[in-house]
């Protein structure tokens, strides 16, 4: 699969992809709100079991080159998990907002809903939901949840 909105494009990953995906796992400001920062052994894990399946949980975000991944997978029988992890360099360019809208719209397209999750810290992440006209739908292992259904019209 891939998807490509104003020269972003989220793609399957490649084997290739394991020193910037460790390079990104491994800084400790971008998992900040995620996990402990990874080792060379749990990246390649993670791609493996993530990454490399034939129904990957996550796909590369590339704009010329690896800048990060989204998570893009079902959440359930009628919504997909949408979220990002990105390059701390990527940081303050509208990634995450283009994204979200390019994978929401796919989403629409398959009449299908999403659903973002976030710790409560991460305020950049709940506002990209909130401006992206997701709802603010409760907690689940202490995770806020955000929805937006495939019948729901762009934010304004």
């Amino acid at each position: 699969m891939e998807r490509k909105s104003a020269g972003l494009r989220a793609r399957r990953m490649t084997e290739a992809d394991l020193e910037p995906l460790h390079r990104l796992l491994s800084d400790p400001e971008v998992m900040r709100y995620l996990e402990p920062p990874f080792s060379r052994e749990q990246t390649r894990a993670f791609l493996e079991r993530a990454g490399l399946t034939p129904e990957p949980l996550i796909l590369a975000v590339d704009d010329g080159g690896f800048a990060g991944y989204v998570i893009w997978h079902p959440y359930d029988d009628v919504s997909m998990e949408l979220g990002w992890v990105l390059d701390r360099s990527r940081w303050g360019r509208g990634y995450s907002g283009e994204l979200t809208r390019l994978l929401t719209d796919r989403a629409r397209r398959q009449g299908r809903g999403v659903v973002i999750e976030c710790v409560p810290e991460q305020t950049v992440t709940r506002h990209i939901a909130e401006k992206s006209g997701f709802r603010f739908c409760g907690m689940a292992e202490g995770c806020c949840v955000y929805r937006r259904q495939p019948d729901e019209k762009e934010p304004l």
